[in-house]
């Protein structure tokens, strides 16, 4: 009887220890600074300063629009366990570095736009409102604006060197934008950062205006006998 009473208590303890730990996991925050950090591949560990396992860092788990850390680093974080049990740093700030105000990503139909424009683009070649070489020029620069898209979501989960926004912007502003839509939507890609979303509408307002005066002006035309289109 005592041993089984005994067991019950060391039970009861473990039992206790283990919800205490997690509740410590999901409600304590840690400081500490960033150990053997291998920037190529966008991870590494952090040492608790008030002593303890370090855990492991990775560069996705930073708050969104944080420097990318260095060596080094102070930052502040919340312990977890992976399906391996490792220990990991989640919700990770930089020291000093605001919290960051949850936003809800855009309901914009992205890809439906996108894909609308494209069609659209196509129908109007074919009754002849637009040059057969535009419609096709939306088409080639929109799959080359797409797979740069993917490309740099790619990247950015690999925590590899990542696609200048400028190159997107330029791309879209050629007249990739429809691709960039439906890569957006598809890759849950640059919907959120608002500076993005802004410079990449004026690259859409700027690309249509620019090839309305070119068909208005009738320069799409000259260029399309230029290109035999």
């Amino acid at each position: 009887m005592e041993y089984a009473a005994e067991r019950r208590r060391w039970r009861a303890g473990f039992t206790k220890t283990i919800e205490s730990e997690a509740l410590m996991e999901t409600t304590m925050r840690f400081a500490g600074r960033i150990t053997d950090w291998n920037d190529d591949k966008g991870f590494g560990f952090v040492v608790p300063s008030g002593g303890g396992d370090r855990a492991f860092v990775h560069v996705n788990a930073f708050q969104r629009g944080s420097r990318r850390p260095v060596q080094g680093d102070l930052i502040s974080y919340r312990p977890s366990r992976d399906a391996q049990g490792r220990l990991q740093a989640r919700e990770i700030r930089h020291a000093g570095q605001r919290i960051e105000v949850p936003r809800h990503p855009s309901r914009l139909p992205r890809a439906a736009i996108g894909t609308a424009a494209l069609i659209a683009a196509a129908v109007a070649a074919l009754i002849g409102w637009i040059p057969m070489f535009v419609a096709g020029a939306y088409v080639a620069l929109g799959a080359v604006s797409y797979l740069m898209y993917r490309s740099d979501k790619a990247a950015a989960g690999r925590g590899a060197r990542r696609t200048p926004e400028g190159n997107l912007h330029l791309i879209d502003l050629l007249g990739g934008w429809p691709g960039a839509l439906i890569a957006q939507q598809q890759f849950r890609h640059k919907t959120i950062k608002q500076s993005f979303q802004s410079m990449f509408w004026v690259t859409v307002v700027v690309n249509l205006a620019a090839v309305g005066w070119l068909v208005s002006s009738g320069h799409a035309a000259g260029l399309a006998q230029a290109f035999g289109g």
